[in-house]
């Protein structure tokens, strides 16, 4: 086959190009051809510029006046917006293909987010159906929008990959589909933070996520539990999905129970304290905003109330008497050796043994 047959230029070339060579040629001014076709100049600076459609009555105007034929005029004009359409798909495929290289594909298809496909087309297909958009324009608006607010608010070096980001909410707020949420009640879920506190005591994720969920949903929080996908460094996440609904997103990011129930009620905090004010990530390593601290102190004081404090800060580096601690306070052992840890008064190393870790199940 002839290499020029399947030649496919990245540039245009309007008719109106050549109708400029022959007007140059003919010493025929733009007025002078805007009047001999009956446009204004307007129209005809226009046609030149591939503005203006190239009719049939126009086109046999243009052989009157220029000399070529009318279904010369046409096949140009033909040709013409073929390229500007077929260039307008090569960029617009282009940029779609650069979109799927945002997206942690990988570990949606491993964690069942996505169907496995294999042609380009077809992948951006199955991630615009699991994101629920018809265009990488409205996936745009919609997450990447919202994740550059979030990170706006808490830091001006955010340089997280939005792709994963917005993956791991969106699966989150699809799983939330699955939980019969009641209205959102500030104050009876601000008060259901305590018997909450009494889960985590139990070891078995089995037992007290369940009963997590059963709780906050009586007072309009969806608690979801969704592996973070490679890229998204997030262990926690707080946003309203309607003005009845909130969503508190969990990743058990670093698999231990301090840390779990940690985020969780600081979480929490950021429903109770900022109600419906955009969205919160934990754990992206951004600069402490007002808001961040808040909740942290809420996580801690609801944890260890304050008439604890003072004993907290005064236990023996002693097993036992963490334990012992634990069980008057009424939560976990390994939530007190991570609160000492997170006051500084051991180590990061010490004590780990009196926490509770999980694992991913396949």
């Amino acid at each position: 086959m002839n290499n020029l047959d399947s030649f496919l230029p990245n540039w245009t070339s309007p008719p109106g190009e050549t109708i400029a060579d022959l007007l140059e040629e003919m010493s025929l001014s733009l007025v002078e051809f805007a009047d001999q076709i009956g446009y204004s100049v307007t129209q005809a600076n226009d046609l030149l510029l591939g503005k203006l459609h190239l009719t049939r009555e126009l086109a046999v105007q243009l052989e009157y006046t220029l000399g070529c034929s009318a279904e010369f005029w046409l096949n140009r004009e033909t040709q013409y917006r073929e390229d500007v359409s077929r260039l307008r798909s090569e960029l617009s495929s282009a940029k779609d293909e650069d979109w799927l290289k945002e997206l942690p594909l990988k570990d949606m298809i491993a964690f069942g987010w996505i169907k496995p496909v294999a042609h380009t087309s077809a992948k951006i297909a199955e991630c615009l159906r699991f994101f629920g958009v018809p265009n990488v324009a409205s996936w745009k608006e919609t997450y990447q929008n919202v994740l550059e607010t979030a990170a706006f608010r808490t830091s001006t070096s955010y340089d997280s990959q939005s792709g994963a980001i917005a993956a791991w909410i969106r699966q989150g707020a699809i799983e939330s589909d699955a939980l019969n949420c009641k209205v959102w009640d500030r104050s009876g879920f601000e008060k259901s933070l305590q018997n909450i506190r009494a889960l985590t005591r139990q070891r078995d994720p089995n037992l007290f996520i369940p009963e997590l969920q059963k709780i906050c949903a009586n007072f309009g929080v969806a608690v979801v539990i969704a592996r973070a996908p490679t890229g998204c460094r997030a262990s926690g996440a707080t946003l309203f999905l309607s003005p009845s609904k909130a969503l508190i997103l969990l990743s058990f990011r670093y698999l231990s129970d301090d840390h779990f129930w940690f985020t969780f009620f600081h979480e929490a905090g950021h429903l109770v304290l900022h109600g419906k004010d955009g969205l919160f990530l934990e754990g992206m390593d951004m600069c402490s905003a007002l808001e961040e601290q808040e909740a942290n102190i809420f996580a801690g004081s609801t944890l260890i109330p304050e008439n604890f404090q003072s004993e907290l800060r005064n236990l023996r580096l002693d097993g036992r008497e963490v334990i012992r601690f634990a069980r008057k306070v009424g939560v976990s052992a390994g939530i007190v050796v991570g609160q000492l840890q997170h006051l500084g008064l051991i180590t990061q190393r010490q004590l780990n043994n009196l926490k509770t870790r999980f694992s991913w199940s396949d």
